[in-house]
C-alpha cells in the first residue's frame, strides 16, 4: 500500500511539473500584464493604457497611421477623404464590405452615430473631438451620413487638415455597431451601460470574456476585411508582480511579460529562450515648477535648476533602459520633435546662475512626488544633486490621487510627473506646455503652464497659429521653433521620454509596439 500510495503521489508531482511548465497553445498568445486600469469597454469612454490597446485591436478607426512613420496617414473603416474649399468641410468615403461582429455592414451612418455619441454621452476623452467645435447641439447638423459611404464633418474654424485626423487616429475615432448599440439602450443612454462591458466592433479581434482586474479573452475576427490574424486567441493575465510575471515566462506558462523592472529584465540577460523588446512611447517625465513661488518665478533660477538634473546617471543607474534622456515637450517620433538636449548636470553653471538670480548660497524648496517606482528615486537623485548647489530639497511622498489633486489645484512649489499624448498630433502637447489662454484661478482651461501659473499671452498666439497652419513642413519648423524658446525660459524641466519594454519568448514574433498604447497590435503575431 506504501509503495501503491508513492507511486500514485510520484505521477501526480510528473503531472503538476508536465503542466506547469507545459507551452502555451500554437494558436494562441498568452500575455501577462498589469490591466487593472480597464474600468470600461465603451469606446466613447476609454481613457486608460489598457483599454486603449483593447480598442485598438477590436475596433476599426477612421483613420490610422503607420507606427514605424507617425507622418504617414491611412484610411482604416474610411477609405479616403477630402478637405473643402473653406478648410472646414472633411469629407470621408466609408470602404464596402466591412462587417461588425454581429454580421451588420458598417456603414457611414455607423460612423456618424459613433461620433455622435462621443460627443453626447460627453466622457473624459471627449474634448479630443469636442475641440472642433462640436457640442451636443450641433453635433447632429456638423457630422453626418450623406448617404451609406459617405461622412461629412465641419469644424468650426480652419485647422491643419492632420489635426482633425490625427484626432480621429485616437480610440475616440473607433467605429460602433450602430444598430446592435441602440438594441441595448437604456434610459436614453445610447447603450453605454451595456458596451462599457460588451462589444459592438469589426476589428480583428473580438471580445469573449472580460474579468476585471482578472483576464481579458479577445478571439480572432474569423473574417476581417484586412486578412485574418494567425493567432486564433489573445488571452491577457492581470499579473501584478513583475518578478510573478518573469518566472511564469520562463516556465512558458506566458509568451509575453509586459510590467518587467530593470532588476527582472537583468535577470534575463543570457536567457536564450527570451528577448527583450523595446519601443519609444510618447510618455514625458518632467519637474513643473510653480510660478506662484517667487524664488521659482526667477528665470535665472529656472535655468539653473535645469542643469542640477543628472540626466544620464538616472538613466543608467535608476531607468536601465526603461527610458531615454528626451528634453522637449513634444516626444520623439511627432511632426516638429526636437532632438536637441542642450542640459546635463553642471553644477558650476547652476551656481553661477543662482548667484546672478540672487541666491548665492541657495534656497529651500518642496518637491511633490508620487510614492512609486521610478518616481520617488528620481526625486531622490534630484534631491541629491540640488544640494550640491545649496538648494535644500525637501520630497513629500503621496499617493497618485493626493499628488495629482494638489497639483490640479496649484498648491505644489515643485512636482515631478509624467505626461502622456491623447493623440499624434503635435498640439496634444503643445496645447498643454506651451498653451495658457486665462491663468486665472477660476480659468475653464486648465493645461499644465496653467497648472504650473505661467501666464504666456504671447506663447500662446504661436501656439495657436501653429495648429491652424496647413502646410506641414512650415507647421514643423514652428513647432521647433516654439520647443527651443519652451526650454530656454519655461518653468519645466522636461527630462525623460517613455521606452516600453516588453519581454517575450524567442519563438514569438510580429508585436506591433507603436508609439501609443493604442497602436499596440496584436494581429501580426506569429509563432513558431
Amino acid at each position: 500500500m506504501k509503495r501503491l500510495i508513492s507511486c500514485v503521489v510520484g505521477l501526480m508531482l510528473v503531472l503538476a511539473c508536465a503542466v506547469a511548465f507545459a507551452a502555451t497553445p500554437k494558436d494562441s498568445v498568452v500575455i501577462a500584464w498589469q490591466i487593472d486600469d480597464i474600468i470600461t469597454l465603451d469606446p466613447a469612454e476609454i481613457f486608460e493604457f489598457s483599454g486603449a490597446e483593447y480598442a485598438g485591436n477590436t475596433y476599426d478607426r477612421l483613420i490610422g497611421y503607420d507606427v514605424e512613420d507617425v507622418s504617414k496617414i491611412y484610411g482604416q473603416a474610411a477609405e479616403s477623404w477630402s478637405v473643402g474649399e473653406d478648410g472646414k468641410t472633411y469629407t470621408f468615403r466609408l470602404r464596402k464590405g466591412i462587417k461588425f461582429a454581429s454580421g451588420n455592414p458598417l456603414t457611414a451612418r455607423d460612423a456618424a452615430f459613433s461620433l455622435h455619441r462621443l460627443i453626447l454621452l460627453d466622457k473624459s476623452p471627449a474634448f479630443i473631438l469636442s475641440q472642433f467645435g462640436f457640442s451636443p447641439e450641433n453635433v447632429r447638423q456638423k457630422i453626418r451620413a450623406t448617404d451609406d459611404t459617405t461622412l461629412v464633418l465641419e469644424t468650426d474654424k480652419v485647422y491643419a487638415p492632420t489635426f482633425l485626423l490625427y484626432c480621429l487616429t485616437a480610440t475616440v475615432g473607433s467605429v460602433v455597431d450602430m444598430k446592435e448599440v441602440m438594441a441595448h439602450e437604456k434610459d436614453g443612454d445610447m447603450g453605454h451601460a451595456w458596451l462599457r462591458t460588451h462589444y459592438a466592433g469589426s476589428g480583428p479581434f473580438t471580445l469573449r470574456q472580460w474579468k476585471a482586474s482578472e483576464a481579458l479573452f479577445l478571439d480572432r475576427n474569423e473574417h476581417y476585411w484586412d486578412g485574418a490574424s494567425e493567432m486564433k486567441r489573445v488571452m491577457i493575465r492581470h499579473i501584478a508582480e513583475p518578478a510573478t510575471q518573469r518566472l511564469l515566462l520562463e516556465k512558458g506558462d506566458v509568451d509575453i511579460a509586459r510590467n518587467l523592472g530593470p532588476d527582472q529584465l537583468d535577470g534575463l540577460q543570457g536567457n536564450a529562450s527570451v528577448e527583450i523588446q523595446p519601443a519609444p512611447k510618447g510618455g514625458l517625465f518632467y519637474l513643473g515648477l510653480n510660478q506662484k513661488n517667487k524664488i521659482l518665478s526667477n528665470p535665472k533660477v529656472r535655468q539653473a535648476l535645469k542643469y542640477l538634473v543628472d540626466y544620464d546617471g538616472i538613466a543608467g543607474s535608476i531607468l536601465k533602459g526603461s527610458m531615454v534622456v528626451h528634453q522637449a515637450f513634444l516626444p520623439r517620433g511627432f511632426l516638429g520633435a526636437l532632438a536637441e538636449k542642450p542640459f546635463r548636470l553642471d553644477v558650476a553653471k547652476a551656481k553661477a546662475l543662482l548667484a546672478e538670480a540672487g541666491y548665492p548660497d541657495g534656497f529651500s524648496i518642496t518637491m511633490d512626488t508620487r510614492n512609486n517606482f521610478p518616481t520617488i528615486d528620481m526625486a531622490q537623485s534630484i534631491q541629491s544633486t540640488f544640494a550640491q548647489a545649496g538648494v535644500k530639497l525637501e520630497i513629500i511622498p503621496m499617493d497618485g490621487k493626493q499628488a495629482l489633486t494638489k497639483y490640479r489645484a496649484r498648491n505644489h512649489e515643485i512636482y515631478i510627473g509624467r505626461w502622456g499624448p491623447d493623440y499624434q498630433d503635435p498640439h496634444t502637447n503643445a496645447s498643454t506646455f506651451a498653451w495658457n489662454p486665462d491663468n486665472a484661478d477660476d480659468a475653464s482651461a486648465k493645461p499644465l503652464a496653467w497648472r504650473n501659473a505661467w501666464d504666456i499671452p504671447k506663447m500662446t498666439q504661436k501656439c495657436e497659429a501653429a495648429v491652424r497652419e496647413k502646410d506641414p513642413e512650415k507647421r514643423a519648423q514652428m513647432y521647433l521653433a516654439l520647443q527651443k524658446e519652451h526650454q530656454e525660459v519655461s518653468p519645466f524641466v522636461i527630462m525623460f521620454q517613455d521606452i516600453e519594454v516588453i519581454a517575450r519568448r524567442t519563438n514569438v514574433r510580429g508585436f506591433v509596439l507603436g508609439p501609443n498604447f493604442d497602436s499596440n497590435f496584436y494581429r501580426f503575431i506569429t509563432k513558431e
